[in-house]
């Protein structure tokens, strides 16, 4: 199931171990975990067909993402053709201060994640023509700039993801759930300095 908070609420899986993340930065295991996420639970042969790799092939994969913590079996099944599903809603990429190898890791991983999601997104812009009117007209495509502190920053990146974590969670796990017409959607947030902060800490 989900990891949750002590209020019962959705908690990601903070990534901070270097071999965690080494563990995962692999473009298979990556799309293992995209799948199991998007339509999950599935089977060794069944995710196996939709990312185009062999049975035998994922099968090792999710094993090695269990051993990490990151899939689990969902129940039922034997052999390959036991369902595996994620273990948590989602993956926090952080790396640890002062460990520079452990930098390089985040950085690595986060490079291969961003990168697909953005892949999906420009995949979405040149195929957005082909899908219904309704789904081109709530779809959002903006960006904006604004000057805040870094706690205001870190305050505003908290409420959105308050947002995100709570309104839908529980559909990821339980299908059921899912209302007549909904289609998976993925939002991309992103917040960054774009020019180099000017410390006015001295100045009066």
């Amino acid at each position: 199931m989900p990891l949750q908070d002590d209020q019962g609420q959705p908690k990601l899986r903070e990534l901070t171990d270097t071999r965690t993340l080494r563990a995962l930065a692999h473009p298979v295991r990556v799309a293992l975990m995209e799948e199991l996420a998007l339509a999950g639970p599935l089977t060794a042969t069944e995710v196996g067909e939709r990312i185009g790799e062999s049975p035998t092939t994922c099968s090792f994969h999710l094993r090695q993402l269990a051993k990490y913590g990151l899939v689990e079996e969902a129940g039922g099944g034997r052999g390959r053709a036991r369902p595996w599903r994620m273990s948590t809603i989602g993956m926090s990429i952080n790396g640890s201060r002062g460990d520079t190898e452990n930098q390089i890791a985040a950085t690595v991983l986060g490079r291969m994640v961003r990168d697909r999601t953005l892949q999906r997104f420009q995949t979405w812009r040149d195929t957005k023509r082909t899908y219904p009117q309704e789904w081109q007209d709530a779809a959002e495509d903006s960006s904006f700039l604004f000057f805040v502190t870094p706690d205001e920053l870190d305050q505003l990146n908290q409420e959105v993801m308050d947002i995100l974590m709570t309104r839908y969670w529980d559909r990821i796990g339980d299908p059921s759930l899912r209302p007549p017409g909904s289609a998976p959607v993925e939002a991309i947030f992103l917040s960054y300095p774009v020019t180099t902060p000017h410390d006015t800490s001295g100045e009066k």
